[in-house]
């Protein structure tokens, strides 16, 4: 069979031999896929080119939310210790659970919405008036937990045992 009688599939290319990319001991790095960075903006130039719309540009949802996961423990700790205080505060009480169950509900949802006012006077703040780039959210995170914590004490203080032991311990 002659060469041109050959599919074009069959044949093979003469190619000279490549070196490997592997070598042994030596890292590949920059593999993986590229993060997004921060410093992505589109400013409005001088000249007023078209599509040029001088806003930043959008972040993709998965890295908005790892800065939002970000800081998350301070959060956590403070709705746990709040948790707790209020079980404590709750199991005292002896009573009907409704009452406590509308506190509980209640303090959690200005939790969230400190947590969302906190966000928002981050961006006006640190973001417009200071020109920052925020790569977390551990303020917002912090502010959260200060308040539970507040609150978790604020419980604590209404358990009459409880505050009897530390009135003990402090005179003590």
């Amino acid at each position: 069979m002659t060469e041109r009688a050959r599919p074009r599939a069959d044949q093979t290319a003469e190619m000279p031999p490549q070196p490997s990319p592997y070598r042994r001991g030596v890292a590949h790095v920059g593999a993986g896929r590229p993060r997004p960075t921060d410093t992505t903006v589109i400013r409005e130039s001088p000249t007023g080119w078209p599509g040029d719309t001088g806003q930043q540009a959008r972040l993709p949802l998965g890295y908005r939310m790892a800065q939002l996961r970000r800081g998350r423990q301070w959060s956590t700790t403070g709705a746990v210790f709040a948790l707790v205080c209020w079980g404590i505060w709750a199991a005292s009480s002896l009573g009907n659970l409704g009452s406590p169950m509308a506190t509980l509900v209640i303090t959690s949802l200005v939790a969230v919405g400190l947590f969302a006012l906190a966000r928002l006077v981050g961006r006006l703040v640190w973001e417009r008036q200071l020109g920052r780039v925020r790569r977390s959210a551990r303020g917002a995170h912090l502010v959260t937990a200060v308040f539970l914590v507040a609150v978790g004490v604020a419980f604590l203080r209404q358990t009459e045992w409880v505050v009897t032991a530390w009135n003990w311990v402090v005179n003590w």
